[in-house]
């Protein structure tokens, strides 16, 4: 090869190694995707309390309740005293850890260290009808409720 071969191969090779692409930096890993947080509150309870409770049942059946609801002791309802009529509460016992869902629908217990009377439908999911009277903890949870 000639010298005025390589001048004028030489440039040329210089401005398409100007024109080569560089490989790609390695991909940096990914951090992995987190799980939305939770809602608080329909995770959250908007009440609790804990204490005694106690129901009722036949003698009260068919009766009117404080809401204007015809009382049936296997519908799982009760009765609290602030609490909104129609508020779903989860009661749970205490002693055996059942749980069921009733809805407010009357006022009392008018007994003054108990928290809320349970239908006898209530009590009996929960296991109590023997005891009679249970400690118990209430949970309403925004989640539960109907809307509107």
């Amino acid at each position: 090869m000639d010298r005025s071969s390589r001048a004028t191969i030489l440039p040329a090779l210089l401005v398409l190694a100007g024109c080569a692409t560089q490989a790609p930096a390695p991909a940096l890993p990914q951090p992995p995707p987190q799980a939305p947080a939770p809602q608080p509150s329909a995770q959250r309870p908007f009440f609790t309390e804990t204490g005694l409770a106690s129901f009722y049942g036949g003698t009260q059946d068919g009766n009117t309740t404080a809401s204007g609801d015809t009382f049936h002791q296997f519908r799982l309802t009760a009765a609290h005293r602030t609490l909104a009529f129609g508020t779903v509460v989860r009661v749970t016992n205490i002693t055996n850890g059942r749980s069921v869902k009733v809805s407010i629908n009357d006022r009392g217990p008018h007994v003054k260290d108990r928290i809320i009377d349970l239908s006898y439908g209530a009590a009996r999911a929960l296991g109590m009808r023997k005891d009679g009277v249970v400690q118990v903890r209430l949970e309403a949870f925004a989640a539960d409720q109907s809307p509107g």
